[in-house]
């Protein structure tokens, strides 16, 4: 029998965590074996007072303190580390999130996949300070890693352990969790989910997160799609910048033959000399990233792979687990 661990980021959300208690106990009435893992990411408003009562109350309730306020990405992956579940699911605390539909995520888990998202079908925030921005990062995220699900931001998920333990979340890479997966080989899908307007507690979103967002997108493409290879991307790039000096330096010369242009005052001849700078500087950093992806993969003995499932084999060394 399987074991569903919940994980629930919080910060400041004393108003809800009663209520949250008690809709995940209502929604896992069928599932003999869970736990609720919370993690109080540097509250100052009683939510840890509030959560050692209901972990008193109730054992199934894991509660993780963190020194400070971390972040939404930190505290997930602190409660995935604490969560001790064959299965992780997710869900965010201010209640918006509806632990009703984690029956059906796992059921759709069990038709054979690796990880279920969530998609706010109806999503019950502001037009301009939530949904806008939302819908444009999620666009970019769809174009720059291919993936073609419609709401990377929605946190209700759930998540097989094996995956869910491969993944290192930092940053604001929670949003980019589909595409950590993706990485890893999991199989997935997005099912339409309830969604609420938030009726207790402050909003922690800001439209400074944006910035953030798109930072941590070109990490992700770049780790996802290059750390294995710095210089095919640096490298590439690089020969790009050169040609277009050496094309500067012939467009110099063609001039300084055809119409008699002084080399020595005309900016292209600059122009050829800054590109071919940064082309090599743009080479040399791909030679030491390479130099660098070896040192983390060799060092750490850390495989560029993941395996799924083995045949006949009593280990998988790019792991350690026992093959099943």
């Amino acid at each position: 029998m399987r074991k569903i661990s919940i994980v629930v980021p919080i910060k400041d959300e004393r108003e809800n965590l009663v209520r949250l208690h008690e809709a995940v106990r209502e929604a896992m009435r069928v599932q003999p074996d869970w736990e609720l893992v919370v993690v109080d990411d540097g509250s100052t408003d009683g939510s840890y007072d509030l959560l050692q009562t209901l972990a008193a109350n109730d054992k199934r309730v894991k509660v993780v303190r963190l020194r400070r306020n971390f972040g939404q990405a930190a505290a997930m992956q602190a409660g995935i580390d604490a969560a001790s579940g064959d299965v992780i699911a997710t869900m965010d605390g201010d209640l918006q999130n509806d632990p009703s539909d984690f029956p059906m995520l796992l059921a759709k888990l069990d038709e054979g996949y690796d990880v279920v998202l969530g998609e706010r079908a109806k999503r019950q925030d502001s037009m301009i300070i939530r949904k806008v921005p939302s819908r444009i990062a999620n666009w970019l995220i769809r174009k720059v890693t291919g993936l073609p699900f419609r709401d990377f931001g929605c946190t209700l998920r759930v998540m097989r352990r094996e995956v869910a333990s491969s993944m290192r979340i930092y940053g604001e890479m929670h949003r980019f969790i589909p595409v950590l997966a993706q990485q890893l080989g999991a199989k997935m899908t997005q099912v339409p989910v309830k969604h609420h307007p938030r009726t207790a507690g402050v909003s922690k979103y800001s439209m400074g997160r944006a910035g953030r967002v798109f930072l941590d997108l070109l990490t992700v493409k770049f780790l996802t799609s290059y750390l294995t290879r710095p210089m095919h991307f640096l490298g590439m790039i690089g020969l790009w910048i050169i040609a277009l000096g050496f094309a500067s330096l012939a467009g110099t010369t063609a001039m300084k033959i055809g119409w008699q242009i002084d080399m020595t005052g005309n900016p292209l001849l600059m122009l050829s000399v800054l590109l071919t700078l940064v082309g090599i500087q743009l080479l040399s950093t791909g030679l030491i990233g390479e130099v660098l992806a070896r040192t983390y993969f060799e060092s750490q003995d850390k495989r560029p792979y993941t395996v799924r499932e083995t045949c006949n084999l009593s280990e998988v060394r790019e792991s350690g687990r026992k093959a099943a």
